[in-house]
């Protein structure tokens, strides 16, 4: 290991000194959604966190998040008490805003942690492309911007979810990984959509036979069953007593939201609304009926339902649907060969296939795919050849969430450095794969990042020159078009790749 230079931990130091320097930076809403999170734990019995609705900034997560929340409220009583009043809304003392931002570098520690649990688990063969996977998601400009800048917990949430992939390595700590995830999910419901995967690996590799799946591990059974009993009952139990779990549910699974987000999360839905708002012209030369509501509509899908002005509506019950159908496809190879690189591939292909076909799904939820196949994407070259395009779509897509002018040049610069660095060190690790190439997915990864610099130089600079004020949404549709498409390419490449690795 002494070779790994420079090591995770000094990355660690240097990109926490960085980013205590963001310190003053914009900051989201989300701000105020955790400070309120912190007033509602401390300031309130635990029977009412999940009615308590004096912001609009209401308590969503699950209860361990919540706990999590109240135990930084204990140390926020020393730092300023008023940041922990529930009815004061909006409050940012500079105190406050340094507590905020100090406690996502510190939690983000477990990331450190579980990235280097990762290199010192992987073969000795694999130790230097494993290191630089590692350093690749210290220091990702998608934490950087939604964390330390926009503001959210995914640090620790990933180092979570990465150390929980990691014990699933190893016979010996496949049970502590189910047992890490089940906590996950108490953590963050978000994870739940990376829970088939884990169901079906532990399964075959835990619960079952590794010669025959008709042998049933009982003992096995018994102790994931037990120890996953005994998580969501610490998590839920308290609330089951009280009668509150469909207040909790409500609270977890909003479904009276849109389609779309606000903006558009680079998925299908993306793709069909654009081609719905194209379709506003062309329709009527096709002699197709207009829906006139949802012309006025500039977004659709910044509050309540989503409408289409020509292509048919989308249900909740639709993207449930194709969500499990395009999970369950990698799954049956999983269940066929349980081996570590398919359970990672599995799990980034329901990552993928809940980003894509979700219902309301956020950009921010781009990392839920990035992430996982960070640790396989340099595997071989047909890997990389997928993970081009989804690490160029996947991190500008997230530049509309920093729309203030001092960060662009932070957003922009970080970007492409990292884009710059990280993809040709990758290029230089990633073995040769003894299959063939895909020769389209190549000229498809090549023209894409081709792209991107005059897509951000005129959604970000030119647009406003040249336009002003005026169609203030265009930047938004080509970003989250173009990013939409990348998605989509390397999620098509990766299928490919991985049924046929």
């Amino acid at each position: 290991m002494a070779d790994l230079y420079p090591s995770i931990a000094q990355c660690a130091v240097v990109a926490t000194a960085f980013k205590v320097l963001l310190f003053p930076a914009y900051k989201s809403t989300d701000f105020e959604v955790h400070r309120n999170w912190l007033a509602i734990t401390n300031s309130l019995p635990v029977q009412e966190w999940y009615y308590e609705k004096t912001s609009e900034w209401t308590l969503d997560y699950p209860p361990f998040f919540a706990g999590f929340e109240w135990i930084l409220s204990q140390f926020a009583k020393a730092v300023d008490p008023e940041m922990l009043k529930v009815y004061n809304l909006e409050y940012d003392s500079w105190q406050t805003i340094y507590f905020q931002r100090a406690s996502v570098i510190i939690t983000e520690l477990v990331l450190v942690y579980a990235l280097y649990l990762f290199v010192q688990s992987a073969p000795q063969a694999l130790k230097r492309p494993s290191h630089a996977a590692a350093l690749s998601v210290l220091l990702s400009p998608g934490l950087l911007i939604i964390d330390h800048i926009h503001f959210q917990y995914n640090g620790m949430m990933y180092g979570l979810l990465i150390l929980s992939l990691v014990l699933a390595r190893k016979k010996s700590t496949t049970l502590a990984s189910g047992m890490l995830f089940a906590a996950l999910l108490c953590f963050k419901h978000i994870y739940l959509y990376l829970a088939p995967a884990y169901f079906v690996y532990l399964l075959r590799a835990y619960c079952l036979g590794s010669k025959s799946i008709f042998h049933i591990r009982i003992g096995n059974c018994i102790k994931l069953g037990l120890g996953i009993i005994t998580i969501f009952g610490a998590a839920f139990g308290p609330f089951a007593s009280w009668g509150q779990m469909p207040q909790l549910f409500a609270r977890l699974f909003p479904f009276s939201r849109g389609l779309c987000h606000a903006y558009w999360a680079p998925n299908i839905w993306a793709i069909y609304s654009f081609v719905d708002r194209v379709m506003i012209y062309v329709a009527p030369r096709l002699g197709l009926a207009v829906n006139q509501e949802a012309v006025k509509s500039v977004t659709r899908g910044l509050v309540g339902d989503t409408a289409f002005a020509v292509l048919p509506e989308i249900t909740a019950r639709m993207t449930f649907v194709l969500t499990l159908f395009f999970q369950i496809i990698p799954l049956i190879k999983l269940f066929f060969d349980p081996t570590w690189d398919t359970f990672i591939g599995a799990v980034t292909l329901c990552g993928y296939a809940s980003f894509l076909f979700g219902w309301h799904v956020h950009e921010k939820a781009i990392l839920i795919v990035i992430i996982p196949f960070s640790l396989i994407a340099l595997k071989d070259r047909r890997y990389l050849g997928a993970f081009r395009p989804l690490a160029v779509a996947g991190h500008v897509s997230l530049f509309p969430l920093l729309f203030t002018a001092a960060e662009f040049p932070i957003k922009t610069v970080y970007t492409i450095f990292w884009l710059v660095l990280f993809l040709l060190a990758f290029d230089r690790l990633a073995p040769a794969s003894n299959r063939s190439r895909i020769f389209l997915l190549d000229r498809f990864s090549l023209l894409y990042i081709a792209v991107s610099i005059p897509l951000i130089l005129y959604c970000s600079l030119l647009h406003q020159m040249i336009w002003g004020k005026t169609f203030e949404f265009l930047p938004l549709m080509f970003t989250s078009s173009y990013s939409a498409v990348g998605v989509v390419g390397s999620w098509v490449g990766f299928l490919v790749v991985f049924f046929t690795s």
